[in-house]
């Protein structure tokens, strides 16, 4: 539904005031670590994060607007104007909005080019939302980047976003020479839900001999399965903003299936079947992440009976393409050189630091760089408002630093 001018004035000013009560109410069934990056303004973005989605509850309930509409609403960032260092266009790529930076710098040869991929768990985000995010990349690294709206769920289910990504990316490929791109300097990047899209989209086109081969992939907090949410970092993250630990189930089942029934279920592991879950342990496996990440405590399993029924509704989440953590190793080692960014207090961290490990077991170059004091989001929190982290810094300039080193 559509909103009235008037109520979209007025919104921001409730949502403010629901997340000063918040504040008030001292956030009692959520964790803001200690040894988090500035943990007074984390509780400021968790306030407003929960008054949001409390105002938005009370928008759908009273039938004005759905919460996800309202959360689109209030994230969705606005187009900045004329950039002095960059040409900007938006575009279609085979029917796929997508906007482009192009530095207006004259270069010795051809540039390399990014495909970037937003996050926002496949339900939110947009180019206005990672705009600064964009130019950022564009103009430290000296890149063309286009950045990419796929079709968000619950509207359009898996595999449209992965479809899209796919889609913008080879038609890129087969047009490059229009953007002054070196064809064999291709990176494709996302960060949470865009990491997951960027590394079904590089598994895809690692075997494709009609198209140059990707030069890298860089993968920012990326979720890459959900066939266990009871890994390490989603217990000792669960309650961190900006993505709890149930939020990630709810994110992943409406991308599956445009719904979130059966997320307790899914949750607790009884959505897996056991033979199945005994092929994919070799690599979804707390055992396979380092010792020094469980120091925070690792809760110990209660044994869930598998039901059949939710199986039936979810089994999609056995495909690479949703899940590119349980793809086989005949594709993971042709994968190119990759760049891995994770988050200390980030219930996907371990999916991570699993992949990592699948990487360079295949032989695959891997850069890591952990924020020891990062959390899920960070990096989109740049330049936002007055609530950026230095440690989003830190993680975006990584980023640009190894895409230098290309």
């Amino acid at each position: 539904a559509l909103l009235p001018a008037l109520l979209l004035l007025l919104l921001p000013l409730a949502a403010l005031a629901v997340a000063l009560a918040t504040v008030l109410l001292g956030l009692p069934s959520y964790d803001i670590p200690p040894g988090v990056n500035q943990p007074a303004k984390l509780r400021l973005v968790l306030a407003v994060l929960l008054g949001t989605a409390a105002l938005g509850k009370i928008l759908e309930k009273t039938g004005l607007c759905s919460q996800i509409t309202f959360g689109r609403y209030v994230r969705q960032g606005r187009k900045l104007g004329v950039d002095p260092k960059l040409f900007i266009w938006d575009l279609q790529f085979n029917k796929v909005p997508v906007r482009v930076y192009q530095p207006k710098a004259t270069s010795d040869g051809r540039r390399r080019g990014i495909i970037f991929f937003h996050g926002g768990g496949w339900v939110f985000g947009s180019l206005d939302t990672y705009e600064k995010v964009c130019r950022y990349i564009s103009r430290e690294s000296e890149s063309v980047v286009v950045s990419v709206q796929y079709r968000l769920a619950p509207e359009h289910k898996y595999p449209a976003a992965y479809e899209d990504c796919l889609n913008a990316t080879i038609y890129f490929m087969k047009n490059i020479e229009h953007y002054g791109v070196d064809p064999a300097n291709v990176i494709v990047c996302g960060d949470s839900a865009g990491g997951n899209l960027a590394a079904a989209v590089s598994q895809t086109l690692a075997g494709r001999s009609d198209l140059p081969r990707l030069r890298a992939q860089i993968l920012i907090y990326p979720g890459l399965q959900a066939l266990d949410f009871n890994l390490p970092s989603y217990h000792q993250n669960r309650g961190v903003p900006l993505l709890f630990r149930e939020r990630a189930a709810f994110f992943a089942l409406q991308y599956l299936n445009g719904d979130a029934l059966h997320m307790q279920e899914v949750l607790e592991g009884s959505h897996i079947p056991p033979d199945m879950r005994l092929k994919y342990r070799k690599w979804v496996n707390p055992d396979n992440i380092p010792e020094k990440f469980k120091v925070r405590g690792v809760k110990p399993l209660r044994p869930t009976d598998f039901i059949a029924e939710v199986y039936e509704t979810v089994k999609r989440f056995c495909e690479p393409n949703l899940c590119p953590l349980l793809a086989e190793d005949a594709i993971v080692h042709q994968l190119p050189e990759s760049f891995i960014l994770t988050c200390e207090y980030d219930v996907l961290r371990d999916d991570g630091l699993l992949y990592k490990k699948r990487l360079e077991d295949n032989g695959v170059r891997v850069t890591w760089y952990h924020l020891e004091d990062g959390f899920h989001g960070i990096i989109s929190l740049f330049d936002y408002c007055g609530l950026s982290f230095p440690a989003g810094k830190r993680g975006l300039d990584s980023v640009v630093n190894f895409l230098k080193s290309l």
